[in-house]
């Protein structure tokens, strides 16, 4: 057998392949991943003042680079035509004193040339006959490198001289004046030059203040901007956390003024539905607590053998059974109602033949009330609904009408054509309504009269489940009324218009749907 070598061995872990760090400080620990700076990664107000910044930064760029295309370009031609009008000055003058003297060697002659130097600073001035023959040169000096000889600084270049020729009288061409600036390739004198680099100073200084100016906008506007949105995160934050209360109190018209509004109604709005849940949970525990009270205490008394369980007890039992199986019933349709649970059937309706079977089935509960019932309605009126959820909140107003009216009072239902919309008014002569109780008339499990018992009185979600129904047909319910003199309940349904919707199912002329009118409450 051949001996196997041994494997080399695997290091697994990091003290195996180096000491501890107190060890070998050589050892050094991994640095923390940089975070990468992103534009969103700045606030909203960073990114606001930088973009006003940047925007006067480059509206500065763009001024600077367009003034400077100008000075290099148009500047350099004023400047080059002034000294160009200045040796054609020149030049007339001296032709106007040549033709006098006859000689440009005359100093009176070119005279001119002289003034012109001397008016004129930075620049030098040459005067030339027609044979090449300079009678005065500004620029001339000794050239003691030269052995003593005369130097002129006049350019090389023709393109950095301005040459004018001085005409005499007779037009023939005498001589010629040539001018140049020290210094400068442009015909540029030092003043010029330092009124341009003046130019670019200020331009750049203006840039700078300009941008602070910018930046100093843009916070100021991004932190206006910023703030009512702050006053909406603080009070989003308030109400998640459960105070419900909280509102951003923004008025305004602007876009964030009315996002503030808009979330204050909803704040509102969401407190008042945790209210109404609060009280609807208070108010079915209290409606739940009396039947059930009253079963208890008669079943323990019946077994304990204090009452009989005869007849009557067990009807009494049972008229509150039947009680609590009403109120959850009527519940259960008004939250079904609510949730849009049951759909809607889309109908067209003959809202007086659909109150005519109403109050054929209710004469006789009516007449036992000891009331009197009138009915009178106009023919035609077509509304498009759900029938079943039209006539259940007709029942129900008119059962509340005999509920609430004494014994020998008079109820009176009627149905009107208006131009937009059908009503259905139920009007009584009973106990009536004060302007507060019209605002609560349409609350969970209350009641006009307090000195009723409940039996009497009903369950007190009728009129809920009145307004539910009307609100799904896209109406609203009008509560008129005066205490002691009765009450008028009238349901507003939108009118059905056969001719606007054959116009819809073409296309041709959308359909604009009734405004939903506030309601009075009840």
């Amino acid at each position: 057998m051949t001996e196997v070598e041994p494997k080399p061995r695997i290091l697994e872990t990091a003290e195996e392949v180096a000491p501890p760090a107190t060890s070998s400080p050589s050892v050094t620990r991994k640095p923390p991943r940089r975070r990468r700076l992103r534009w969103s990664s700045f606030s909203y107000t960073t990114r606001v003042t930088l973009a006003f910044a940047l925007i006067a930064a480059m509206t500065a760029l763009v001024a600077i680079g367009v003034v400077s295309f100008v000075w290099e370009q148009h500047f350099r031609t004023y400047t080059a035509d002034n000294m160009q009008t200045l040796c054609k000055t020149t030049a007339d003058r001296i032709a106007m004193l040549y033709d006098q003297s006859g000689s440009l060697w005359d100093p009176e002659t070119t005279k001119p040339a002289a003034q012109a130097v001397e008016l004129t600073s930075g620049v030098g001035v040459k005067v030339i006959d027609d044979n090449g023959e300079v009678p005065f040169d500004s620029s001339i000096v000794i050239d003691e490198e030269q052995a003593g000889t005369l130097k002129s600084f006049e350019p090389s270049d023709r393109s950095q001289l301005a040459v004018a020729p001085i005409q005499a009288a007779d037009g023939e061409t005498v001589g010629y004046v040539r001018l140049w600036v020290y210094g400068s390739e442009a015909l540029m004198r030092q003043p010029d030059q330092e009124f341009r680099d003046n130019s670019y100073q200020a331009m750049f200084i203006a840039a700078a203040v300009a941008i602070v100016l910018a930046s100093c906008i843009g916070f100021l506007f991004a932190r206006n901007l910023v703030a009512p949105i702050n006053r909406i995160m603080g009070a989003a934050r308030a109400i998640g956390k459960g105070d419900l209360s909280a509102r951003t109190d923004l008025h305004g018209e602007d876009e964030v003024a009315r996002l503030g509004e808009t979330f204050d109604a909803m704040a509102e709005s969401v407190e008042k539905d945790r209210d109404l849940e609060r009280r609807l949970t208070t108010d079915v525990a209290h409606e739940l607590r009396t039947p059930l009270m009253a079963i208890q205490a008669t079943v323990e008394a019946m077994v304990d053998g204090v009452y009989e369980a005869d007849e009557e007890r067990l009807v009494t039992v049972n008229s509150e059974i039947q009680r609590l199986s009403r109120l959850v019933n009527a519940l259960l349709k008004l939250s079904r109602l609510e949730n849009r649970a049951d759909p809607m059937k889309e109908e067209v309706v003959n809202v007086g033949d659909l109150i005519a079977g109403i109050i054929a089935t209710h004469e006789m509960f009516v007449s036992d009330s000891g009331l009197t019932l009138e009915y009178d309605a106009q023919p035609d009126v077509q509304v498009k609904g759900d029938a079943d959820m039209i006539r259940q909140a007709t029942a129900n107003l008119i059962s509340n009408a005999v509920r609430y009216t004494p014994e020998g009072g008079h109820i009176q239902v009627s149905v009107r054509k208006g131009d937009i919309m059908a009503s259905i008014a139920v009007k009584d002569t009973g106990i009536g309504l004060s302007k507060e109780e019209a605002r609560m008339v349409f609350s969970r499990f209350w009641r006009a009269d307090a000195g009723r018992n409940r039996e009497s009185g009903g369950l007190g979600v009728g009129l809920a489940v009145v307004k539910e129904i009307v609100d799904r047909h896209g109406g609203w319910v009008q509560v008129e009324g005066e205490k002691g003199k009765g009450a008028c309940f009238t349901i507003h349904i939108p009118l059905y218009d056969a001719a606007a919707e054959s116009r819809d199912r073409k296309g041709a002329i959308p359909r604009v749907g009734h405004k939903k009118q506030p309601k009075s409450g009840r």
